[in-house]
Formats: C-alpha cells, structure tokens, sequence
C-alpha cells in the first residue's frame, strides 16, 4: 500500500483518521469499529463493503 495514499484515506462516515492492518488486508476506523478490506492493493471504502470489529481488536 502506497504510503502517500494511506496519508490522505479517511473513514467515509466519520472522517477520522484509518489504520492499515497489513497481516489482515484491511483499513481500520477505530472510532466507528469499522474494518474495509483491501483488495488487489486498492482500499474499498464502501461503508456497506465495511465489517463490524469485534470487542477486542489488536
């Protein structure tokens, strides 16, 4: 994932800053304890694309 774009991403509800989560292949918004996955490199930031987190998340 290009460093320069993870710079710009936002969470699409709230507009807080995203975590990139490599090992898992996802943009995570903890305010929201949303996760949109990656695919083929490209951030899919649909919130309908978007899973609930769990209680605990690493």
């Amino acid at each position: 994932m290009d460093a320069r774009l993870l710079d710009i991403l936002v969470c699409p509800v709230c507009k807080g800053p995203l975590e990139y989560d490599k090992k898992a292949q996802e943009m995570i918004c903890r305010g929201d304890r949303l996760a949109y996955p990656v695919r083929d490199g490209i951030p899919i930031m649909w919130a309908d694309e978007a899973r609930t987190l769990q209680d605990h998340v690493d």
